[in-house]
């Protein structure tokens, strides 16, 4: 088998999942957004060893970078992102949204951490020749509590990657921020990443 990417994995699994129907589009006569909150900074992540990041815009839309874990029964609503790149294989995105109420933004972030969780097994199944690993990194305490989880995938023919994803909420706003590379649980950044995400939902309002 022909050797593929990382970036070519995480594409195939996405265009699977947007192939099997999303719920990420806002819907005729949903409420739109009642407040902008401010975005993480390139500065504001894991520092990387040899490369700077580099800040995308803020853009609507929920980003494809993180459908593979989040791209099916999220409800939708007026979701804004900021992607963050290296010069080498490290990426990185911020997905910010402001719900209705606090029990709304409270579901939501429930459902991403439910979402995340069982992430492995929904790769695992969509792909056979995929397997992937979870891992809990518990809480941080910030506003109304954040979540930091890890995931690991190695394929058949010897691609390694590891994503840290976290999830935060300060009342009606919820930020889900994603970080992946090559490598695996050792190689991540977890206590670097537990501040970039307490930075993430302080910066919400």
């Amino acid at each position: 088998m022909p050797m593929r990417t990382r970036a070519t994995v995480l594409a195939a699994l996405t265009a699977a999942v947007v192939a099997a129907g999303t719920a990420l589009t806002v819907p005729a006569g949903a409420a739109p957004a009642k407040a902008a909150p401010d975005f993480l900074s390139a500065s504001q992540l894991p520092p990387h060893p040899s490369s700077d990041w580099t800040a995308g815009p803020v853009t609507d839309g929920f980003p494809v970078e993180l459908a593979y874990c989040l791209g099916e029964g999220v409800p939708a609503y007026d979701y804004r992102h900021r992607v963050f790149r290296t010069d080498l294989d490290t990426g990185a995105v911020q997905v910010t949204v402001v719900t209705g109420s606090a029990a709304k933004g409270r579901a939501l972030a429930a459902l991403l951490n439910k979402e995340i969780r069982a992430c492995a097994d929904r790769l695992e199944e969509s792909d056979p020749e995929v397997d992937a690993a979870y891992r809990s990194y518990g809480p941080v305490r910030v506003e109304e509590g954040a979540r930091v989880h890890g995931l690991h995938t190695e394929t058949s023919w010897g691609a390694t990657d590891i994503h840290l994803l976290s999830v935060g909420r300060d009342g009606r706003t919820v930020t889900v921020v994603g970080w992946g590379q090559m490598g695996d649980f050792g190689d991540a950044p977890v206590a670097a990443f537990r501040k970039t995400t307490k930075k993430a939902v302080e910066k919400l309002y």
